[in-house]
């Protein structure tokens, strides 16, 4: 999410090339979420950076929001701050990788995800 600036147009007589000033500077901001679909309870952190200490933070956040005696399963895809061997992972939360190139979950995890929570489409 963040400001991305396009090329600068203006009106001008044919043939001219007027100067035309433009911000170039860009702002980014980072979103970090999770989310239990049968609980309906979720975590997240709006972030400036997207890197090892964000991930980290986002995992202290989800682990204050796991039920004392549940567990947390986290999709992941393997993006370098993800499966960092530096990455302190809280042991109430269990990271599963992706396979590679693969841009979302697997069908099987759907369809196990599905016949455990007995609800509608996931």
């Amino acid at each position: 999410m963040g400001q991305k600036n396009k090329l600068t147009r203006r009106w001008a007589r044919r043939g001219t090339r007027p100067a035309a000033p433009q911000d170039q500077r860009t702002a980014s901001t980072y979103l970090f979420g999770a989310i239990c679909p049968k609980a309906g309870k979720g975590a997240a952190l709006v972030l400036p950076h997207c890197n090892l200490a964000a991930m980290t933070l986002h995992l202290a956040e989800i682990a204050a929001a796991v039920a004392p005696s549940a567990h947390a399963v986290l999709l992941l895809d393997q993006a370098g701050w993800h499966l960092s061997d530096r990455l302190v992972v809280p042991p109430n939360i269990t990271l599963v990788p992706l396979p590679p190139k693969c841009p979302e979950p697997p069908r099987q995890c759907l369809e196990a995800g599905r016949e455990s929570l007995d609800t509608g489409p996931l």
